[in-house]
This record gives C-alpha cells, sequence and structure tokens, in this order.
C-alpha cells in the first residue's frame, strides 16, 4: 500500500511557484492574494497564518480584510469590490461560510473569474462545467493534483466521487472527466454504495461522515483520495471518511488524513495567484 501524503506534491507545487514569483518580481509585479474574513473564526485565522507564511516563503503577499461578525451586506460588498478594483491584487479569497446574516451568493459573484483563486462564484463554476478555462477550487483540484503528482493515470479509468457539494464533490467529478476518466457521482441517496465504490479504479470520498468509508467498500488494486476532515472526540484526533487501517489495508494506495489532500490546497491557491499576476502582466 502506499502512502499518498500531501506535503511532498505541495512542495513541487511551491519550488515552481517561488521560482515564477521571482521572475514576475524582476520584472515589477509581486503576485498578491487578497483575503476577506468576517468574524473570528479559529479554524479561519489558523489556515490564514499557514496562508501568510508559504505566501512569504515564496516571496509572494497577502492583503488581509477583517470585517466584524456583525458587519452589514454593504460593507462585506465594499471590501470584495475594493480588492476585484485594485490592480495590485491578484486573486481574492473569502472565508466560508460566512455569518447567516449575510447573502454569500451575492458576495462570490462580485469576486472576478479572473480574480478567483478559489473558484468559489458562480461565473468559475460555469466555466469549469463547461470545459472552459478558469480557476477551480483549491481542494478539488488538489485531488487531481496528487493523482498527476502520484502517477495515478486517471484516463480510462472508473472513477466514483462520493459527494456532491459545489465546493468538492462536484468540481472533483468535472476535473476527473476532464481528464478522461469515466465519473460517478454518489451521494446520500445512492443504492448499494459499496457495489458502486468497489467497481472503481479511483474513489475521492468527499462525503464529509468520518468512518463511512469501509473495508467492504473497496478492493485491491484502487486509489482512494480522501477528503474529508473530521474531529474525532474520541480518538482526539483529526480523520477522514476513510477507516484508514481498514481500508488502507486492502486497497493500492491511500491518502492520510491529515496530511493528504488538505496539505496540498494552500499550494493550489498560490500556484493560481501566480499564474492570474502572470496572466494580468501581459
Amino acid at each position: 500500500m502506499r502512502e499518498l501524503r500531501g506535503a511532498e506534491a505541495a512542495s513541487a507545487i511551491c519550488t515552481d511557484a517561488m521560482r515564477q514569483t521571482a521572475e514576475l518580481i524582476e520584472r515589477g509585479i509581486a503576485p498578491c492574494l487578497g483575503v476577506v474574513r468576517i468574524g473570528c473564526d479559529a479554524a479561519d485565522a489558523a489556515y490564514e497564518r499557514g496562508l501568510m507564511k508559504r505566501f512569504a516563503a515564496a516571496g509572494a503577499d497577502v492583503k488581509r480584510v477583517l470585517l466584524d461578525g456583525d458587519c452589514t451586506q454593504a460593507e462585506a460588498e465594499k471590501a470584495i469590490k475594493a480588492l476585484a478594483e485594485c490592480d495590485t491584487v491578484h486573486g481574492i479569497l473569502l472565508f466560508m461560510p460566512l455569518p447567516k446574516h449575510l447573502d454569500a451568493d451575492r458576495l462570490r459573484t462580485l469576486i472576478p473569474a479572473e480574480k478567483d483563486a478559489d473558484g468559489a462564484s458562480p461565473l468559475s463554476a460555469g466555466l469549469l462545467m463547461g470545459g472552459r478555462d478558469c480557476f477551480a477550487p483549491c481542494t478539488a483540484e488538489a485531488v487531481t493534483v496528487l493523482l498527476e503528482h502520484y502517477g495515478v493515470a486517471c484516463a480510462e479509468k472508473r472513477a466514483v466521487v462520493i459527494g456532491r457539494s459545489p465546493v468538492v464533490g462536484r468540481p472533483a467529478a468535472m476535473l476527473l472527466l476532464a481528464r478522461n476518466a469515466t465519473v460517478t457521482v454518489c451521494h446520500t441517496a445512492t443504492a448499494d454504495l459499496p457495489a458502486v465504490t468497489r467497481g472503481a479504479d479511483i474513489i475521492v470520498s468527499a462525503a464529509g461522515a468520518a468512518g463511512s468509508l469501509t473495508a467492504s467498500h473497496v478492493r485491491p488494486g484502487q486509489t482512494v483520495i480522501d477528503v474529508s476532515v473530521s474531529w474525532d472526540a474520541a480518538r482526539n484526533a483529526m480523520v477522514g471518511d476513510a477507516e484508514f487501517d481498514a481500508v488502507s489495508a486492502v486497497v493500492d494506495a491511500i491518502t492520510p488524513v491529515p496530511g493528504g489532500v488538505g496539505a496540498v490546497t494552500s499550494a493550489v491557491l498560490m500556484r493560481h495567484v501566480v499564474l492570474a499576476a502572470e496572466r494580468g502582466r501581459k
């Protein structure tokens, strides 16, 4: 069994981004991500600190806009519009979920596709669905990055995606389809899920249900990409959808949680920002 760890893939992306960033800085352009964080969620703040550290190591910038959790819709819209209109900001990340009193769909539509570094806007979703060039949601793209990094071919393979969220499941299915996989999307209403997943070559589990992918769902020869992260109070640890010990004993390759897809996500985000800065230069 191969353990597909994200650090190796992320390092490769960051090394390339550092090279591209240095070339852009020589031309007077510093790739910059604009971050809008509303409220004081501890997990968001920790992720933001990690982003800033990773971007700084590559020579790129992060411009933070922090708003109170009780900010108005108008204040949130103003913050995003300012970043959208700023020539020195190349990508925009809006932390989700938002406080319930805010119209998240409206805010996402204000992010221009060329700056939509996390593929959050409806326009980006439509472009992805149509097979057009766009930035995909970073977590979904991290799935295909890991597969490519470890030499797991998608073409002519059967892939099953468990989960149909617009953030991971659906975009991951589109990215796999673009790589010529034959894709089945499963969800809570799928009948006999184990029979479906056992027929796959690649399983992408994004159900968000700890322990929901068991040994009965898999067979030898498969690759499992476990996207989900849940807190297991009994183990006092982060876990994925897969019952890791049982599933890893059967399949050929699997991503750990933590240390798998999540380790690649911020690196993909940085790659998107550097690419947006490069495109903006032309």
